[in-house]
């Protein structure tokens, strides 16, 4: 019992023990910092002040939410306040624009090529998805839209029973938004998804394949899985599912995650790997998938969950790769550039071992 209040308690830190309800919009950041617009599509039930919180909708809702990215901003870091907010110094929502329905998101993505879609995981705001979202866009330098798919977390340490429920409850509105997009004229669609939201881009990927084979290469253009917060065997049945599977298909893994050794704990597994911090591509072998260990930055990261958002060194080799390949079109995203398909295996995993001086080290099973 010791062992479950000291994980509860430490969960409870990590959420900063805050009100996370409050959003206060400010206009006026907009004449300090530099604006960045982050579309949304959110499975939150709307609440009666007008907010999205952890409240399961039974339909899709669509935003456009414009996010001020302070001035002093360096990368890797997310200064933000939930009341107050100080637009020299920290990102503030400056506006929130409600779509009465798809055709007005359709109307204001004409002409749009690429959207990056972005899933945030367990114990998110919608907010402050947003802010990562634009953080990490603008550190890095992502083209395309961004879009976060933002799905019922309840934003609490000791959610975490909650949020498993509500992935899973998400997975036809992540696929739905994936749907409307391609059925819009956009022609790429990249998938980044963080911690519990990989678990649930793949659960999404296996249900679209079961009913239609080949739906997620046809559909999605790259994914990126960063820390996934899954069980490894877990993640071998739905690649099963799979068939082919999108191209590039990136795992961002971390050995000294402390985040996924507490999930492990939580689920009675404290001698397994989840998939986000595992130590060998062994039994990943037979998929066509990088694992990229990025290990190596963690002394440098602001938190060892989120290690490619927080290294400012990683950012800034995920930057120089980025302009490498200036588009997400055809040439495939930036990040692929890591290791070309000529360096990698044909017949399945390739295993990068990113070093402190943005060398890329690979090998295969």
């Amino acid at each position: 019992m010791l062992r479950y209040l000291i994980i509860i308690a430490s969960l409870c830190l990590l959420s900063a023990c805050a009100d996370r309800t409050i959003t206060e919009i400010t206009p006026e950041a907009l004449k300090v910092g530099t604006p960045a617009t982050v579309f949304a599509a959110t499975t939150r039930a709307r609440e009666g002040d007008g907010s999205y919180g952890s409240k399961r909708a039974e339909a899709l809702r669509y935003l456009e939410l414009t996010v001020s990215i302070p001035p002093t901003h360096t990368p890797g870091t997310l200064e933000f306040s939930y009341a107050n907010p100080n637009p020299k110094k920290q990102f503030v929502l400056a506006d929130v624009t409600e779509f009465s329905g798809r055709q007005d998101l359709k109307s204001r993505l004409h002409g749009v090529d690429d959207v990056v879609i972005f899933v945030h995981g367990y114990n998110a705001t919608q907010t402050e998805t947003a802010f990562r979202a634009a953080q990490l866009s603008h550190d890095i330098g992502i083209p395309g839209t961004i879009l976060i798919y933002s799905w019922p977390s309840q934003a609490r340490g000791i959610g975490y029973a909650y949020d498993l429920d509500s992935m899973l409850f998400a997975r036809d509105g992540l696929e739905q938004t994936i749907r409307f997009l391609r059925s819009s004229g956009v022609k790429r669609v990249i998938l980044i998804a963080h911690s519990m939201g990989g678990a649930l881009s793949m659960e999404m990927m296996r249900q679209a394949e079961l009913r239609e084979p080949g739906w997620s290469n046809r559909n999605i253009e790259g994914v990126i899985l960063i820390s996934p917060d899954l069980d490894v065997d877990l993640f071998r049945s739905q690649m099963n599912s799979i068939k082919e599977p999108p191209d590039p298909f990136v795992v961002m893994v971390s050995k000294k995650d402390k985040i996924l050794n507490v999930s492990a704990r939580l689920r009675g597994t404290a001698d397994s790997e989840r998939l986000g911090n595992i130590s060998s591509v062994d039994s990943l072998a037979k998929y066509p998938i990088n694992v990229i260990d990025t290990t190596a930055f963690n002394s440098d990261a602001g938190s060892s969950h989120f290690v490619a958002a927080t290294s400012p060194a990683l950012l800034s080799i995920l930057s120089s790769v980025r302009r490498v390949s200036s588009t997400f079109g055809p040439d495939r995203p930036g990040i692929d550039v890591l290791v070309p398909p000529s360096e990698r295996s044909t017949d399945g995993a390739t295993e990068i071992v990113l070093t402190e001086t943005g060398q890329a080290q690979v090998s295969t099973p």
